[in-house]
């Protein structure tokens, strides 16, 4: 055991080491770049947060607002500077509704002979169909629109459906389906374009959406449907946190304004569709079609519609059928009036870069700093569950996030606010530590751009109208880093202890997965990087579910970072006791490393546009480099 002198003595040579006269007064070295994330910031800036006095967080409330401001007075305590409307740290946002008027057609053309459909009459559009635009292309059949390696499924097979209409059928998918992948039947569209390259897709009427009525396979720029039970067949999705859709029981309705009661709500004054995107962007299309429709296009077929229907209908395996010499002439060709405007903010600052050819570029950081709001009713009471298999009273079924053999735990009496501590709150303080580092330390070649997004969980509305109304050129944008619910363990394993999913690294850039790869490699202990939810087969679609999607539909390189669902998943026990700040702050530290790596090269990350690659069990570097 060591003397009380020299434990005395060492701790001088410690203190001596650290703290230094200057000015007549004591200097303490503070920390600086990766090692200024630290936990105690976080938890203090969450506690305020995710605390009852926000109310949720839910858009357009007070609660949102308070949180803005204290975003923005930390910011400013910083140095960062404003990057939102007239100098302030706020862009706002407008959320329109809009009804729209139909003039749509699809033209089919079957061995010479032609038929048109217009829009309500044998085909549907969806209400925001975007941009007038004529679209046309030869049809590629491609049985249920599929694929599952799981299964053994890969409709696509020896199909070319690059520059094509992809036409699918089988409303409920094939019998081999589990109920988890039941959800992929609503991304078929959607994964016919984005991952086939299709110019538009076709599918039947009446099913393969998803659940709550969601037109999964609806494009980058869908908008928000103003009914509270969408019609698959008109309706496009608000696609939400990078986990399930906005189902906490009676989440938060009184804490919107009369007109519209909420999200959703029944107020026709809202307007067919919500949207904070450009009315004029062009988006590909995706059509649901009935029998008529289906009859005429197999009519020079060598199968019978109604042979390979009756296969759809029983959920037998489909007929590999060639639909011969078809074309598709696709006129979207849409009108519309905005009968409502409504208005939120995102909070925005930029630190500038230090080289003079490189600081016009910027790598982006975000999160979303909304929540659901609090409950009108008694937790366990009202609609859902908070998706995913939660509902009823607590305790009484399995927790929300597929987390098997859980349940909820009993709310404090009285307690209805649903703090949002990890959705989105850990994303939230960790872009602020994130900012707080580069403001407070050694600034890199690039700018960055730090935005917290408003309205994610009503459907992505702070993300999308950046993409469409940005700040700073798009072209300017190295890549985008988003962080959402990386507070916990994944349905609280604490296997999972040191693991974070990394989603869409690998799609649009290589280049940028492999530098996320070396920025773990080289932290103090690197986590371990699961690339589970970027298979394609993912039966939550994660990818498309948070805010990085709506710069990744405009070409930018993003990386998404999540530990997954857990049983407080949109309810009111998603509170900051329960968050892990170790691991929060670990990522927050990997999520700087890559930035800071972005920011510093010569170049921007390479957009090779490969696709996914990692998926389930995989994980790495690509190409061995």
């Amino acid at each position: 055991m060591k003397s009380r002198r020299f434990s005395a003595l060492c701790g001088a040579i410690v203190a001596a080491a650290v703290v230094f006269q200057g000015a007549g007064e004591a200097q303490v070295r503070k920390p600086s770049g990766v090692s200024a994330i630290t936990q105690a910031d976080m938890k203090e800036w969450l506690t305020y947060i995710a605390s009852d006095q926000l109310q949720g967080r839910q858009v357009y409330t007070e609660g949102l607002g308070l949180a803005a401001s204290y975003i923005a007075e930390h910011l400013k305590a910083w140095g960062v500077k404003p990057g939102g409307d007239d100098g302030t740290y706020f862009q706002v946002v407008k959320v329109l509704g809009v009804n729209t008027k139909r003039n749509s057609t699809v033209t089919l053309t079957v061995n010479g002979q032609s038929k048109t459909f217009k829009d309500g009459e044998g085909v549907t559009f969806p209400t925001n169909q975007g941009g007038k635009q004529t679209i046309t292309g030869t049809a590629e059949f491609v049985g249920y629109g599929l694929s599952i390696p799981e299964q053994g499924l890969d409709d696509y097979k020896g199909k070319d459906a690059n520059g094509k209409v992809v036409i699918y059928l089988g409303g409920r998918g094939p019998s081999v389906l589990t109920a988890t992948q039941n959800r992929l039947l609503g991304a078929r569209a959607r994964n016919a374009i984005e991952l086939q390259h299709a110019v538009a897709a076709i599918g039947p009427a009446g099913g393969g959406f998803g659940r709550g009525g969601r037109q999964g396979g609806a494009a980058p720029a869908a908008a928000t449907p103003a009914t509270g039970t969408a019609n698959p067949a008109t309706a496009t999705p608000a696609p939400v946190t990078g986990t399930l859709p906005n189902t906490a029981p009676g989440a938060a309705a009184a804490a919107q304004p009369a007109a519209g009661a909420g999200r959703g709500g029944a107020n026709a004054s809202l307007g067919e569709f919500q949207t904070v995107q450009r009315l004029d962007n062009k988006i590909a299309p995706q059509i649901t079609a009935g029998d008529a429709f289906f009859e005429f296009l197999f009519s020079a077929a060598g199968q019978k519609y109604a042979d390979v229907k009756a296969k759809a209908d029983a959920r037998d395996p489909l007929p590999a059928a060639s639909l011969g010499d078809v074309s598709i002439t696709i006129n979207v060709n849409a009108d519309y009036e905005i009968v409502q405007t409504r208005l939120t903010r995102n909070v925005v600052g930029i630190i500038p870069g230090t080289d003079p050819k490189l600081k016009d570029s910027y790598v982006m950081f975000g999160a979303h700093y909304d929540h659901i709001g609090y409950q009108q009713t008694p937790p366990g009471q009202g609609r859902g569950g908070g998706g995913g298999g939660g509902g009823g009273a607590a305790g009484a079924a399995p927790a929300a996030g597929g987390c098997v053999g859980q349940s909820r735990d009993t709310p404090r009496p009285g307690d209805n606010i649903n703090n949002g501590a990890d959705d989105d709150g850990s994303g939230t303080v960790s872009i602020m530590a994130i900012a707080k580092a580069f403001a407070t330390g050694p600034r890199p070649k690039r700018s960055l751009l730090f935005v917290w997004h408003t309205g994610e969980e009503a459907g992505l509305y702070g993300s999308r109208y950046m993409a469409d109304y940005p700040v700073v050129p798009l072209d300017k944008v190295s890549a985008q880093l988003n962080i959402d619910m990386v507070g916990r363990n994944r349905c609280d394993d604490p296997k999972e202890s040191n693991t974070v999913y990394v989603v869409g690294s690998d799609r649009i850039s290589t280049e940028l997965h492999n530098m996320n790869e070396e920025s773990n490699a080289g932290l103090e202990k690197p986590m371990k990087l699961d690339y589970e939810m970027n298979d394609p087969a993912d039966p939550e679609s994660i990818y498309t579910r948070s805010d990085h999607y709506s710069y990744a539909s405009k070409g930018i390189p993003i990386i998404f970072y999540t530990t997954g669902l857990h049983r407080d998943y949109h309810y009111v026990t998603d509170e900051v006791a329960k968050i892990e700040f170790p691991k929060m702050a670990h990522i927050a530290q990997l999520v700087y490393t890559t930035g800071l790596k972005v920011a510093n090269m010569d170049h921007v990350p390479v957009r090779d546009n490969q696709g996914p690659r990692k998926g389930k069990g995989a994980g790495g570097k690509i190409g061995g480099s």
